[in-house]
C-alpha cells in the first residue's frame, strides 16, 4: 500500500498549499465544514460530466475535465479523512469486508 501512502503524502502537500493561499488572500484557512462542502460541489460538477460522458448533456473539457474532477474528488477524501483523522486504509478494508459479507450472503449458493 505504498500507493496509498504517496497519494495521502502528496494530497497533504497540496492541501497545506491551499491553507498558505488561503491564509494569504482570506486572513484563515477552510474549516473543515467548508471542506466538505466544496467538495459536494465537486461532486456535483462530478455528476454533470458523467451525464455529458453518457450522452445526456452537453459540459465542456470532454474526458479531461472528468478526470479531472475524478481526481479532485479523490483529494477531496484523501484530505477529509485526514482532516477527521481517520484511518482510510484500515477503513476501507473494514468496509470492503462488510460489503463483500453482506452481499454473499444475499446470493444464492452456487451448485
Amino acid at each position: 500500500m505504498a500507493e496509498l501512502d504517496e497519494l495521502l503524502e502528496r494530497a497533504r502537500r497540496i492541501h497545506d498549499l491551499y491553507d498558505r493561499l488561503n491564509l494569504h488572500e482570506r486572513g484563515r484557512v477552510w474549516t473543515r465544514e467548508e471542506f466538505m462542502l466544496g467538495f459536494m460541489g465537486d461532486v456535483g460538477d462530478l455528476a454533470k460530466l458523467v451525464m455529458a460522458e453518457e450522452g445526456a448533456r452537453e459540459v465542456p473539457g470532454g474526458r479531461q475535465a472528468l478526470e479531472h474532477e475524478l481526481a479532485d474528488c479523490l483529494w477531496s477524501v484523501l484530505i477529509l479523512a485526514h482532516r477527521y483523522g481517520v484511518d482510510l486504509r484500515a477503513a476501507f478494508g473494514r468496509t470492503m469486508t462488510e460489503l463483500e459479507q453482506a452481499i454473499t450472503a444475499r446470493l444464492p449458493e452456487d451448485g
